[in-house]
């Protein structure tokens, strides 16, 4: 795992590059590169940060040259072993044990023809001396990220956003993004909150020539995936999906260096640890547990119990971070290393749990990130089954269940009610369209709300953020619902939000987090299962907790499900009312006319006094206030809402 980045016919591109590459420093500690050739009238420049995980040697070291080819990569390729065999077979000799070799002679023999072979996490630069092209590519579910920025005949990439900031110019903050990261909390990974940036899309390829033309190519796509799961279901297959999260976890295991795992206590970590520690037994895993004072007044689940059963049955080393952290501190810490406004605050949780592994030398570390999306475990999926039939309950007795559970507090001075913040979000969007309804079950705003806090001029933008969540949702012939909302995930919410926050997080503490669940193969196996298989009765995951039940006790296979979130709501109460209040009077956002002070002022009073439950949309607003604070300052802009 590492940082790349590199420029295409730019001015100074030795020196943007260099520029580039130490703004990544973070990314790769062990080691740094610097590639350079000349193309038409201008010149090539890929730059390189090196986390060493396999082939720790100089062999290993990038960006790697040999033969008129040059690359810089950034990822692992967890099927290296059997293409390095067959690349041999045909008479390839191999200098060192690198994927990277590994990777750069695939290129060589099948070009982009390699990339849907490839099963893995990345994002990279292939230089071709012969020809001059330049071919930047990024893996099928975008769990690596890639950001690309264009001027005039110029191009400029790298693994972070914050990077390409550092190239000189102005960049200007793109207040559609900015709306769609308060709806959903996150920017969707077709925006980007620089309007010049883009970010290349998963499963895809943009290639550069040297007179100027840009070629893009899509090699592998989730719709297209979903599309033949269905028809493998409808004949009648049915995937081993425990021998293929077996094999993915195994694979994942690939390593010269020590392999760790998160371990909640729910049950995809749970899972995942228990496959891998009888791979490597003794194998470390760390957990997280938070202040007794914040945790009952969360009402928050006691997950550590569980993480201890496991660790016990499966010999595991488990090690126990409490999360107490300063978050005024931590606060624009983590808004910074994210790169845009992202509002979750399990990112937090990821940078310390990585944290501590670093510290005691763990370079990698496996998540059970991915299962809930694609084999429908979050409560939004059960949600909006279940509203199906709560649309069939006369109206008189909606509207009366409506108004008595609007009236009940979700919290008070002493502890919150989970169960009352459930139910209030659940009627919020149960009696809607089924589009309508899934977005309004994860966003965080109708469409009225979010019209109210923003400034006037940019309801238009709204209507386009609605209308682009509609169009992915709707980009597909499935007839199950509950495997159209997992495709919407994986499109949409998984690389947007969760794959994100997780890279982002985990390299700002040099660590590499890998996800078996996010793989080609298990993503093939998920969506060749019917929606009835995934939720039966009131049981999310089913699929996957039949597949669990052969290694794991099912205490921890049918325990409630758990949260790997934070005491938000402690937080704010506490920790960060002084800052809520500053942002609220004072903030550059309200200030430049972009937020509504009194719709703030309004959510602010209604979470303090219990009646609703704001916590999640307040903190997201902090998040928001200090990326657009250093956007102003770092990309040379004023704090005006036309910047």
């Amino acid at each position: 795992m590492c940082g790349i980045a590199g420029t295409y016919r730019w001015p100074d591109g030795k020196v943007v590059t260099d520029r580039l590459t130490d703004t990544l420093a973070h990314r790769g500690p062990d080691g740094a590169g610097r590639y350079g050739h000349p193309v038409g009238d201008g010149e090539v420049q890929l730059g390189h940060r090196r986390l060493a995980i396999i082939d720790l040697s100089e062999t290993g070291a990038q960006p790697m040259v040999s033969g008129g080819l040059a690359l810089t990569y950034n990822g692992e390729l967890y099927n290296a072993p059997e293409l390095r065999a067959e690349l041999a077979a045909a008479g390839v000799r191999f200098r060192g044990t690198s994927d990277t070799e590994v990777l750069l002679e695939a290129w060589r023999r099948w070009g982009t023809d390699c990339l849907p072979r490839l099963r893995g996490m990345f994002a990279f630069g292939i230089f071709d001396e012969r020809t001059g092209d330049l071919v930047l590519a990024r893996d099928q579910l975008g769990i690596k990220p890639l950001f690309l920025l264009r001027r005039g005949a110029g191009l400029a990439f790298a693994s972070e956003l914050k990077s390409l900031a550092a190239t000189g110019g102005s960049l200007q903050v793109d207040h559609a993004a900015l709306v769609a990261s308060l709806l959903y909390y996150w920017v969707p990974d077709s925006r980007c909150a620089f309007r010049e940036v883009e970010k290349l899309p998963p499963g895809s390829w943009l290639r550069c020539r040297p007179d100027g033309r840009v070629e893009r190519g899509r090699y592998w796509h989730l719709r297209d995936v979903a599309a033949e799961g269905r028809e493998r279901a409808r004949s009648g297959e049915r995937p081993d999906v425990a021998a293929i999260v077996e094999e993915s976890t195994r694979l994942h295991l690939l390593s010269d260096v020590p392999v760790a795992t998160f371990l909640s206590g729910g049950l995809d970590s749970s899972y995942l640890t228990a496959l891998a520690a009888r791979d490597q037994p003794g194998i470390s895993a760390y957990t997280i547990g938070f202040r007794a004072e914040d945790a009952k007044f969360e009402a928050m689940p006691d997950d550590l119990r569980y993480a201890r059963r496991v660790a016990e049955q499966f010999g595991v080393d488990l090690h126990e971070i409490e999360i107490a952290p300063n978050v005024l501190d931590l606060l624009p810490q983590m808004t910074y290393h994210l790169d845009e406004p992202i509002g979750d605050p399990a990112a937090i949780n990821t940078f310390l749990i990585c944290s501590a592994a670093r510290e005691a030398g763990v370079k990698v570390m496996l998540s059970g990130m991915g299962a809930d999306e694609l084999f429908a475990g979050y409560r939004k999926h059960l949600a909006n089954l279940i509203a199906l039939r709560y649309q069939r309950v006369p109206r008189p007795l909606r509207r009366g269940l409506s108004r008595a559970v609007n009236r009940l507090p979700v919290a008070t001075s002493r502890r919150g009610y989970r169960s009352v913040r459930f139910a209030k979000r659940f009627l919020s969007f149960a009696d809607l369209p089924e589009e309508t309804a899934f977005r309004r079950s994860y966003t965080m705003y109708d469409q009225d709300e979010l019209l109210a806090l923003i400034d006037p001029d940019l309801a238009g933008t709204v209507d386009d953020v609605l209308t682009e969540h509609s169009d992915i949702y709707q980009d597909n012939d499935l007839d199950d619902f509950v495997n159209r909302m997992c495709l919407s995930d994986a499109r949409m919410f998984l690389p947007g939000l969760n794959l994100t926050y997780t890279d982002r997080s985990s390299m700002a503490a040099s660590t590499e987090v890998r996800v078996p669940y996010v793989d080609v193969e298990v993503v093939k196996a998920a969506f060749a299962v019917p929606g009835d298989r995934k939720i039966v009765g009131r049981q999310g995951k089913a699929v996957l907790k039949e597949a669990a039940t052969s290694i794991l006790p099912r205490e921890i296979v049918y325990r409630p499900k758990g949260l790997f979130s934070a005491p938000l709501r402690a937080w704010m109460s506490r920790d960060l009312a002084p800052l809520v209040r500053e942002v609220v009077n004072d903030g550059v956002l309200v200030n430049s006319g972009f937020l509504r002070r009194d719709a703030l002022a309004r959510m602010v009073a209604e979470d303090a006094a219990g009646q609703r439950d704001f916590s999640k949309h307040l903190w997201h607003v902090l998040t928001l206030e200090y990326w657009y604070r250093n956007a102003i300052s770092g990309a040379g802009q004023n704090s005006s809402l036309t910047a």
